[in-house]
């Protein structure tokens, strides 16, 4: 098992690198150009819309909800999507060569995942009653 930050929880309050760096698609710290709330940007830090909340509006918010805000963000729904589709791909890889070792008449028919489990269920059955006799 992997464990990412979304996975601990401490009781800490969040530090100013964590503010800056963990929440800089929210609005908190500065961007590239070191314009940040109160700075050259014109009081709006570098990335947000008129009206959007910036850094010190974050800092009041809860955990949850500062981790909610960050994964509305546009960036991490595409790596989040970009994971998922890996994991899709993996888990399907996975079924077809499960599906590869199941005898089938005919060889090449289409199964659906739970009849692949169903037979290789079976099959292992079969498998271990033939080598108990």
């Amino acid at each position: 098992m992997m464990l990412n930050s979304d996975t601990v929880e401490l009781d800490i309050p969040p530090t100013h690198s964590e503010t800056e760096s963990g929440f800089s698609d929210c609005g908190g710290g500065a961007g590239p150009d070191g314009a940040g709330p109160g700075g050259p940007g014109g009081g709006q830090a570098r990335g947000l819309e008129p009206g959007e909340p910036g850094r010190k509006d974050l800092q009041h918010l809860s955990r949850e909800e500062r981790r909610r805000r960050r994964r509305a963000t546009a960036k991490y729904r595409t790596a989040h999507a970009t994971r998922e589709r890996i994991r899709v791909e993996a888990f399907n890889l996975a079924f077809a060569e499960l599906r590869k070792l199941l005898p089938t008449l005919p060889p090449d028919k289409k199964l659906s995942k739970i009849e692949i489990l169903r037979l290789a269920i079976c099959y292992i059955s079969y498998l271990n009653h033939v080598l108990d006799v």
